[in-house]
């Protein structure tokens, strides 16, 4: 055999644009390529279009939930200023949980923002960018960085500020300090709204052939609670679930259950009937009689179907707390049993153990109301 055919040794496999692009998580294949493929935050988009038209970017904070698109949006305006030819050379990306120290604040950021940019007016694929006389860095997770770090950055915005403007992308506005959020202009994205999420998912379900049962993409998009990127996850995982099988199955609502992770409506509303709470009408005092061995029947169905206990919480609290039926004490004690039971989970405690523990002292409360 020729050396020539042998492969060398430490050497990649290479694959074809349409093999990555095959091979990537739908959250990156389907990202927006431009701002104005940005879902919902009509706000932001309409005035960060205006920005792009004259350039002038100020520094911005934008702030939200997670999945909303904040990361996306400013890649998005990033590649429409600068094109593909000087995103690399005119971007820096870090996300700051990762690095969220002094030391990164005074190597990388400030080594980055004090080096004047080059202008080049055409890009290779011959199209014309506005490529403004500046650098653009974005931070993402800004509030992970320590007090220290935020504080540092603060002089550097201020120093650089002509040739070098700044993104910081965080969830929680109020763990940015004040000195740094007043130099920027403050973005706030909403969690989607149900029609545009659902129309991103829908688009990705039919680019990619999804098949799945009815009410499946409202499920997902219930279930992810606004946040776009988990919802498109859920739909991946359940498309390599049901793709697996041979021939390949639709997607069904058990399946995107199990893989969120939220235990179905029916089995909370079984478990709050065992604790003697009707999820329809509220107390029911026949429903209470079942006692102790109804409430454990409940939750060891519930251990054995592999549930978290900290998700059957979460969902016993959205069931029972908005129930008016309920007077206001018991329904105190009962989210103070809840509670107590969280913070025994988040301390190891048993799972199932603390679970039937909660239970029991609901059943306590709301057969004696």
């Amino acid at each position: 055999m020729s050396t020539s055919t042998l492969p060398q040794f430490g050497s990649r496999p290479t694959h074809s644009a349409q093999e990555n692009t095959k091979l990537q998580p739908w959250v990156e294949k389907y990202r927006p390529k431009t701002i104005d493929d940005v879902s919902s935050q009509e706000h932001t988009v309409a005035v960060l279009r205006k920005s792009l038209q004259s350039t002038n970017l100020p520094h911005m904070l934008f702030y939200g939930p997670p999945g909303t698109g904040k990361t996306s949006t400013i890649l998005a305006l990033a590649r429409q200023l600068f094109g593909p030819d000087l995103f690399r050379a005119r971007v820096l990306e870090l996300n700051a949980s990762d690095e969220r120290g002094i030391s990164v604040v005074r190597d990388k950021i400030k080594t980055f923002a004090r080096e004047t940019p080059k202008h080049v007016s055409v890009s290779s694929d011959g199209k014309t960018y506005p490529c403004p006389p500046y650098k653009l860095i974005i931070l993402d997770e800004a509030d992970s960085m320590t007090q220290d770090a935020q504080s540092a950055l603060r002089r550097i915005m201020e120093t650089y500020s002509r040739i070098t403007r700044f993104c910081l992308v965080c969830n929680y506005v109020t763990r940015i300090i004040e000195p740094l959020a007043s130099r920027c202009s403050k973005f706030r994205f909403r969690p989607l709204a149900q029609g545009s999420s659902q129309a991103r998912v829908e688009m990705i379900a039919s680019a990619e052939g999804v098949q799945a049962e009815d009410g499946v993409l409202p499920l997902i998009l219930q279930l992810a609670g606004g946040d776009l990127r988990k919802a498109i996850t859920y739909l991946q995982t359940a498309q390599r679930l049901h793709g697996a099988i041979d021939p390949p199955t639709p997607i069904t609502a058990m399946s995107i259950h199990e893989i969120s992770g939220v235990v179905p409506v029916e089995t909370i509303r079984g478990l709050l009937r065992a604790m003697g709470v009707d999820p329809d009408s509220g107390l029911d005092a026949s429903l209470a009689k079942r006692g102790f061995q109804g409430v454990r029947t409940a939750v060891k169905q519930i251990g054995r179907e592999g549930w978290s206990a900290g998700q059957v919480l979460e969902q016993i609290h959205d069931a029972l707390i908005p129930l008016s039926s309920i007077p206001a004490i018991p329904k105190a004690q009962a989210a103070l049993a809840i509670a107590e039971c969280d913070k025994g989970l988040c301390e190891g405690g048993d799972e199932e153990l603390q679970l039937l523990d909660c239970c029991l002292r609901i059943w306590d409360v709301m057969s004696k109301a």
